[in-house]
């Protein structure tokens, strides 16, 4: 028996484009799987990175925009991982991530630091929301 899932591609004009095979973010049934988001200001296709705290706002915005696209907020959310190119900014970009969500609502998380990330940013951060 052949099962078929009903994929649908969610775009937002207002965030990032993809730079490669991927799309910003993927709708099956009610579960929404965003890809990976970076700090790029779609507005001017420049990178947000003077400092950490304004780099982490850009990437959460441009989340809630692929969100928004897909009739969904940030409660929406049920599980993110961000990734770190230096763990000594954990507290900083904490404190930005923690003015998304209520304490209450917050999502599943792992917060892991890696070597690079595209573009040579500081964090990058996918989440998966659900209605």
């Amino acid at each position: 028996m052949n099962h078929f899932l009903l994929k649908t591609i969610i775009h937002s004009p207002l965030a990032p484009a993809p730079v490669g095979p991927y799309n910003q973010a993927i709708l099956v049934g009610g579960t929404l799987y965003v890809s990976g988001q970076i700090a790029i200001d779609q507005a001017n296709e420049k990178l947000v990175i003077d400092n950490i705290e304004d780099e982490t706002h850009q990437v959460m915005k441009n989340i809630g925009f692929i969100l928004d696209a897909a009739g969904m907020t940030y409660e929406n959310i049920v599980k993110c991982s961000v990734f770190v190119n230096d763990m000594e900014k954990y507290s900083r970009i904490n404190a930005v991530y923690a003015s998304y969500f209520h304490d209450d609502t917050a999502p599943a998380r792992e917060l892991v630091q890696v070597v690079h990330l595209p573009k040579y940013v500081n964090v990058e951060i996918s989440c998966i929301a659900a209605k």
